[in-house]
């Protein structure tokens, strides 16, 4: 969750996002939602992380059937 996706896919690209970006080169942008206050997005964050890997990747593929980086789009 953050407040400015654009900085942040920015910094997983500088490899500065995250330990886990870092380690794991996690610096594409392949799926996002946006919503209208914080604590549902946290909301739907906390609920996204409790699903089984499979479900995340078959609501990835559905948005983004080729995996394709979405940062482009937002960044200009």
């Amino acid at each position: 969750m953050t407040n400015n996706l654009v900085r942040r896919i920015y910094e997983h690209k500088l490899g500065t996002g995250s330990t886990f970006t870092a380690r794991h080169g996690a610096n594409r942008l392949i799926y996002f939602e946006t919503f209208e206050t914080m604590p549902l997005a946290i909301a739907r964050e906390k609920r996204l992380k409790a699903w089984k890997r499979d479900w995340k990747i078959r609501l990835i593929e559905t948005a983004n059937p080729h995996w394709t980086d979405l940062y482009n789009g937002l960044s200009g």
